[in-house]
């Protein structure tokens, strides 16, 4: 179950930074959240694994100038 959703977690991630190519961790939390709400409630912990795993793997990058925590797609 939790695999399951793991990886709809990564694709709402996924699908969310390759439209928008860069963006502050809380607006990538909102949007991965209501994107998945209608399936199931995301445990915010698990959506911040996630975007780690995903910055390990070389699918996202930190913005370290950012005013706030920020990622950017990596194509």
């Amino acid at each position: 179950m939790n695999d399951e959703r793991g990886g709809s977690i990564e694709a709402a991630i996924v699908r969310t930074m390759k439209q928008r190519r860069t963006l502050a961790h809380s607006q990538l939390m909102t949007e991965v959240i209501s994107q998945l709400a209608a399936r199931f409630i995301p445990d915010v912990n698990m959506v911040k694994k996630r975007i780690e795993s995903l910055i390990d793997r070389e699918y996202l990058e930190r913005i370290s100038d950012a005013d706030s925590p920020s990622y950017a797609y990596i194509a």
